[in-house]
């Protein structure tokens, strides 16, 4: 089996300062001119100074004098900023998730569900969003929580960890995973899911709304116990993976090439895919399934900036946080649909114009 398209280069080398900074501290001013923004607009709007002033005053502390009303507090600490915060979560926690998978298997369109995560998690939050109705004896402690997380939320982070340790465990063969053989399995492992997915809803009755506004993806139960259960997460996958920088690059070479380079291949793929997944499956615990995220940002960026992933990972993490939380705003403003709908009408035509342009180098190559 051949890949659409390869990232692979035969060598990869070191963004200059100066492009660093740009993409970096352009990414650090969109994140938070889009944060106040995405805080101040909405169905009943607060001004951006006094939004810039709130946010001043109860984070930093800062001496400024109250000049707005308490029920602006009120919004923007109780309905918005938790809602705004897990959407930079969960895009920076896809993008640099979906930059991972693309470097290990070398293919641009790889995204953070490729393995099964999405499938697996999607089917522990519809089994905990079924379980009260199907057996009434537990209903009593359905809405009880662990960590910040209901019965739905921890049942779908654990249902995609533990899928893609089922995937990887059968892809491996002779101490090795080939990355061909772990797509397909992946790829198995997921339709099984989905199958269960499917049989689920078919006798869901009166919880299929529910289980549809998790699947499309949604921000608005955003809760500030549930940002505090996935940033740390987030947190040690970013600072793990960020080490891991010059590994990342090496991989891209190829795996002879990286292991002739001294890089324990095997270990550092399934230390890679792990933290790549936990990042993955705490996002989808508190936001349900958002598409194109994962695929989007890691790619343009690629694109933009060259594969040195010293500078993509934390450009991911700045940009993926941005575009869900603008994309999020679109959302509410649209009568609050959810934001998975909104990801997938950007995300769509660039996948059809990624895969003509695969198709358009592969022809070029092969001519």
């Amino acid at each position: 089996m051949r890949a659409a398209a390869t990232t692979s280069p035969r060598y990869v080398t070191r963004p200059s300062l100066t492009r660093a900074g740009l993409v970096l501290g352009g990414g650090g001013v969109l994140l938070l001119v889009t944060m106040l923004a995405a805080v101040a607009i909405g169905s009943v709007g607060v001004g951006l100074g006094d939004t810039a002033a709130i946010l001043g005053r109860r984070l930093l502390a800062l001496p400024i004098p109250e000049t707005w009303s308490p029920a602006a507090e009120t919004i923007i600490f109780e309905l918005r900023l938790p809602r705004v915060l897990t959407a930079m979560l969960v895009g920076g926690g896809l993008a640099m998730a979906g930059t991972v998978f693309q470097a290990l298997l070398r293919n641009p369109m790889a995204d953070p569900y490729i393995i099964g995560t999405a499938a697996g998690a999607s089917l522990g939050a519809i089994v905990g969003i079924l379980a009260p109705v199907l057996l009434p004896a537990i209903a009593l402690g359905a809405g009880t929580a662990w960590l910040g997380l209901g019965m739905v939320q921890a049942l779908a982070f654990a249902g995609g960890i533990g899928t893609v340790l089922l995937v990887y465990a059968v892809a491996r063969g002779n101490g090795r995973v080939p990355v061909v053989t772990l797509l397909l399995t992946g790829y198995a492992v997921s339709s099984v899911l989905a199958a269960g997915v499917a049989l689920l809803m078919f006798v869901s009755g009166r919880a299929l709304g529910a289980i549809f506004g998790w699947l499309m993806g949604s921000l608005a139960g955003a809760t500030w116990p549930g940002l505090a259960f996935a940033a740390p997460l987030m947190a040690v996958s970013f600072a793990l993976l960020l080490v891991r920088w010059r590994r990342l690059n090496l991989l891209l070479l190829g795996d002879d090439q990286a292991a002739h380079l001294g890089v324990e291949v095997e270990r550092e793929k399934l230390v890679l895919t792990m933290l790549a997944t936990l990042a993955t499956s705490a996002a989808v615990a508190i936001s349900g399934t958002i598409g194109f995220v994962g695929l989007v940002v890691p790619h343009l960026l690629r694109l933009a900036t060259g594969p040195d992933h010293r500078l993509l990972l934390p450009a991911s993490i700045l940009y993926g946080a941005a575009l869900l939380a603008l994309a999020d705003l679109g959302a509410r403003l649209a009568g609050g649909i959810p934001v998975g709908i909104v990801t997938a009408l950007l995300g769509a035509p660039f996948f059809i114009w990624l895969l003509r342009r695969s198709r358009d180098l592969s022809k070029a190559a092969t001519s």
